[in-house]
């Protein structure tokens, strides 16, 4: 039986994902702050044919995740996927004359994604198998206003991971950056919600097909692809004033 630790699972993507792996028989490891709903996400699993376990959990303290991984790993018998899942949006706090909000962003997107998946590697590379994934996003590629930190994060972990992948590599490791645009999720609000959107559900279905196939860098859905080529090749000025149309008041 196979095992994947998820973090950031009692909701939105995490949670479609531990669904989907519950349904292929998976052993799975849940984790976020809100342990109450992931025992109900644990009971959704055990009815699909999954094996949960729960782990209370937030991603900013190094020393817990390094603890719920050495756990989880003894509780399943081993570590073969582990997806650094869990993260924050939200504006920058631009004009408030504080770092906590961006701090706060910055902490748990970036630091959240090493804390949770570096304690897994030195098992992976004794083994010589194992996939580690994160949820990066089309903003990585495309800054919107107000947004920085939440931009900069994801652009973070991308570059985090296409510097590791080719010593992983060696050890049989893929390193899997998944760049979703707008999916049906709790994290999607103001006025990103008139974007057509996938749902959750269609997402983790191919988000574990990608993974599977150890894809490099996975942008979802497809027309993002081209969206992000325009955003390459127009001007500057032209960008700055069409996102700021879009995109005029911080999403709250």
């Amino acid at each position: 039986m196979k095992k994947v630790l998820i973090t950031g699972a009692s909701s939105g993507i995490g949670k479609a994902l531990a669904l989907a792996y519950a349904k292929k028989g998976f052993t799975i490891g849940l984790t976020a702050r809100r342990e109450d709903i992931l025992h109900e996400v644990a009971q959704e699993c055990k009815n699909l044919g999954g094996t949960p376990f729960v782990y209370k959990l937030d991603v900013q303290d190094a020393e817990k995740c390094k603890s719920v991984a050495e756990q989880f790993m003894k509780d399943a018998g081993g570590i073969d996927i582990a997806i650094a899942n869990a993260g924050i949006g939200g504006d920058d706090g631009l004009y408030t004359g504080s770092s906590e909000q961006i701090n706060s962003i910055l902490n748990t997107n970036i630091l959240g994604v090493t804390n949770t998946l570096m304690p897994f590697i030195p098992n992976m590379k004794e083994q010589h198998s194992g996939a580690l994934v994160c949820i990066s996003s089309v903003a990585s590629f495309m800054p919107l206003p107000y947004h920085g930190g939440y931009s900069a994060s994801k652009i973070a972990i991308r570059m985090i991971f296409d510097s590791w992948r080719p010593t992983l590599q060696k050890y049989t490791i893929k390193a899997v950056s998944i760049c979703p645009g707008f999916v049906d999720t709790p994290i999607v609000k103001g006025p990103a919600r008139r974007f057509p959107m996938k749902s959750a559900e269609d997402a983790a279905e191919r988000f574990v097909k990608v993974i599977d196939l150890g894809y490099s860098t996975y942008i979802y859905p497809w027309p993002y692809h081209i969206l992000i080529w325009i955003v390459r090749l127009i001007p500057e000025r032209f960008y700055n004033w069409l996102i700021k149309k879009m995109f005029g008041k911080p999403i709250t």
